[in-house]
């Protein structure tokens, strides 16, 4: 599950790295506590090349009336993604790259006490997620991050973790590559990520701050 995410750098330095031609109306950075519904970055695929556009987190099937129409779909399960109505068309057609600093993940004590970590890369880099998208009515393009069972390391925090794509992935994952992207969707190697926890202010949908992802003196 990825619910929460941090996004901290300059979009034109993310449009120069993925090579993506940046939009006007990119969300406002840095934002440390990005929350499903808003606005996100994601890099997508178009005619003339790579795009870097906002895109809606939460991806709206073309059957929902109106955007709560159903239940509300930030993640895509990797085992099921090719098989489900909702995403099988955007799974072969509209793959995209968000990028983020990185995420929050919360393991729950037995009183049900949530207490969060902040992830990142061990190498300090953008993690790029593996999403997919689709165009919903005045929302425009919506997307979810696809997940898929946790590694070793990351199941200490929880059961699942984002797709997290390297950069020699990103063409293939992206459609510039042909077929075989569904190899893609597994857990990150064992080193990619480093955890610490964070302070329970980042429950909250309306904290805000760098503060946020500061390690909490335990």
């Amino acid at each position: 599950m990825c619910g929460r995410m941090a996004t901290t750098l300059p979009h034109d330095a993310m449009a120069q790295m993925f090579a993506a031609a940046p939009a006007n109306d990119l969300p406002d950075v840095p934002n440390y506590n990005v929350c499903p519904t808003v606005q996100v970055a994601a890099i997508t695929l178009t005619d003339v090349g790579r795009s870097y556009r906002p895109v809606r987190w939460g991806f709206i099937p073309h059957w929902y009336k109106k955007p709560n129409g159903g239940p509300l779909l930030i993640n895509a399960r990797a085992e099921t993604i090719a098989e489900k109505p909702a995403f099988k068309a955007a799974c072969r057609e509209r793959r995209c790259v968000i990028p983020a600093a990185g995420f929050y993940e919360w393991t729950r004590l037995e009183d049900g006490t949530k207490l969060p970590w902040y992830i990142q890369r061990s190498d300090a880099a953008p993690i790029a997620f593996g999403a997919i998208w689709q165009d919903w009515g005045e929302l425009g393009a919506t997307a979810a991050i696809v997940t898929t069972g946790a590694n070793e390391a990351m199941g200490k925090i929880h059961h699942r973790i984002p797709v997290i794509l390297e950069q020699d992935q990103w063409a293939l994952w992206l459609g510039e590559e042909g077929k075989g992207a569904a190899k893609l969707m597994q857990a990150t190697g064992e080193d990619t990520l480093q955890f610490h926890r964070v302070d329970p202010a980042v429950n909250s949908n309306r904290a805000s701050g760098p503060e946020l992802i500061d390690p909490l003196d335990i």
